[in-house]
């Protein structure tokens, strides 16, 4: 984004993101669904630190649902074997973090995951817990109405202790208990390769986020592409209920 596209607009505080079409775009190259996921993955860390220069305060990556336990045996070995790599890459560049302020947050269930990628995220979080440019939320193992339900959960244990009354519970100590606690609403979701739905991820979160869709497969998506989301972000008339 040039720095006159950059002057007069309000960049969106939060953009989550849909990392979708990695396995199409590996079969139309007829190439194993993990050469996509792999190629994605290198497609997160360009926008990760394109986002993170361009000053957006927090992204979102749909990494990984809690749908996707569904997928072959194969497949969900290499996504974490991918995991493995790109953690450890993250934890030996401490240095660049350093430089480009990344915070790294996991969103999700822990419990399910390998013990080893939680290991290496949780060292990933503790060693990044300073940095204050930019905070990216991996969202592995990952899903809406579970998020929510660990939220309603942790109230119902609030109320049992008797630290909450029901009649008392309001919509921001809904927001208080879930993954994203302590951060805003994303602003903007984007969902490349086609599809046009939510597919189960921040569904609290987004009932007022814009939407952006574009037929460009995850692994092919650009920094360009993402100057194309903000630009026509920044002309949207977000109401918020209001005229």
């Amino acid at each position: 984004m040039t720095e006159e596209q950059k002057n007069g607009i309000i960049l969106p505080r939060h953009i989550g993101v849909i990392m979708d079409g990695n396995g199409r775009w590996a079969k139309s190259r007829g190439l194993e669904r993990s050469e996509g996921n792999r190629a994605g993955a290198n497609t997160f860390r360009t926008i990760c630190n394109y986002a993170a220069d361009l000053g957006i305060e927090y992204m979102t990556f749909y990494a990984f649902s809690t749908e996707n336990w569904k997928r072959p045996a194969k497949e969900v070995r290499a996504i974490m074997k991918i995991f493995r790599d790109y953690l450890d890459e993250a934890n030996e560049r401490e240095s660049e973090n350093e430089q480009r302020g990344l915070r790294f947050h996991l969103i999700g269930e822990k419990k399910g995951l390998p013990s080893d990628v939680v290991e290496r995220m949780e060292t990933l979080e503790k060693g990044t817990a300073d940095k204050k440019v930019m905070t990216v939320n991996l969202a592995i193992n990952y899903g809406g109405r579970d998020e929510i339900l660990h939220s309603f959960k942790e109230l119902a244990k609030q109320v049992k202790d008797g630290k909450l009354n029901p009649k008392d519970i309001t919509q921001e100590d809904i927001s208080a208990n879930l993954f994203t606690a302590g951060q805003p609403d994303p602003d903007l979701i984007i969902r490349p390769s086609g599809e046009y739905r939510l597919s189960n991820f921040m569904i609290w979160q987004a009932a007022y986020s814009e939407f952006w869709y574009s037929d460009v497969m995850w692994p092919d998506f650009t920094p360009d592409d993402l100057d194309k989301a903000i630009l026509d972000f920044c002309h949207r008339n977000r109401r918020f209920g209001g005229i």
